[in-house]
């Protein structure tokens, strides 16, 4: 196999659903570990890939293993499989809060190990996934793994350093995405709007504007001054944004979103 996952929950469906979508490998070449077997099920009947109960087939059996498990699994399931890990593969983490030097500790010996950050928008094809080798992976072994990552969205390169700011800018951020989404709505369906209507418009106007920073290279202040008119409706409304604290409501949840990141 050329692709492992130890875990297959919606995180690991989404990685394989892009990479079968891209053509990058085909499903038979892929094997799937999960204790639950209705997890496992679910997962074969959607992308076709083989399944297991068995951690350690899975990882003897991929060239590439994802460990797609919750962190505090993470040394249960590094014990159960370093035996079968050896020096050709290359382990690919998701977990915040398990550094390199930490993962390399607990395998023992030296392993080929990328850490990532992906996010749920990967579900859709619009991940976002930092990436960060270890000084055992080469450089053709990392644009191999940055090729998979980026079959469900976009992906970069970042210094270890910079991870827990990651998991709190993309990582999390979704979460405050969709809670801003709802407000909207619900504040739309206060105005008389038809819920379902009201999603929908708060929806795209947040997609559309995200896109509008990622395609015209615009500073977003520029972009918010733009639809601030002298003495107009949106000014008002940014006005009470700032006096409520919105922006600095959001930099402290970061901001505590990356220290409880940096302790896991």
């Amino acid at each position: 196999m050329k692709l492992g996952f130890i875990g297959t929950g919606n995180m690991a469906g989404a990685i394989m659903g892009g990479i079968i979508r891209e053509g990058l490998i085909a499903p038979e070449e892929i094997i799937g570990s999960d204790i639950l077997e209705k997890g496992r099920e679910r997962i074969r009947e959607t992308y076709g890939i083989n399944v297991t109960s068995d951690n350690r087939e899975a990882a003897e059996k991929s060239e590439v293993l994802v460990l797609s498990v919750k962190p505090q699994f993470y040394e249960e399931t590094i014990r159960e499989i370093r035996d079968c890990i050896t020096e050709e593969k290359i382990i690919v983490t998701l977990a915040p809060g398990k550094t390199l030097d930490w993962l390399e500790t607990q395998f023992g010996k030296k392993v080929k190990i990328v850490r990532t950050m992906p996010n749920t928008p990967a579900l859709v094809g619009e991940g976002m996934t930092a990436a960060c080798p270890n000084q055992y992976v080469t450089e053709e072994e990392r644009d191999y793994v940055l090729k998979i990552l980026g079959a469900f969205g976009k992906v970069e390169i970042v210094p270890e350093r910079l991870i827990d700011a990651v998991v709190a800018v993309s990582g999390s951020s979704p979460a405050y995405v969709f809670i801003l989404i709802e407000a909207m709505a619900d504040a739309a369906v206060a105005e008389g709007m038809p819920r379902a209507q009201a999603y929908e418009f708060a929806a795209q106007a947040v997609y559309g504007s995200a896109k509008m920073v990622l395609e015209t290279g615009k500073h977003p202040g520029e972009l918010k001054d733009m639809v601030c008119s002298p003495a107009g409706t949106t000014i008002e409304a940014v006005r009470i944004l700032e006096k409520e604290g919105f922006r600095s409501s959001v930099i402290e949840a970061m901001k505590a979103c990356a220290e409880v990141s940096r302790n896991l």
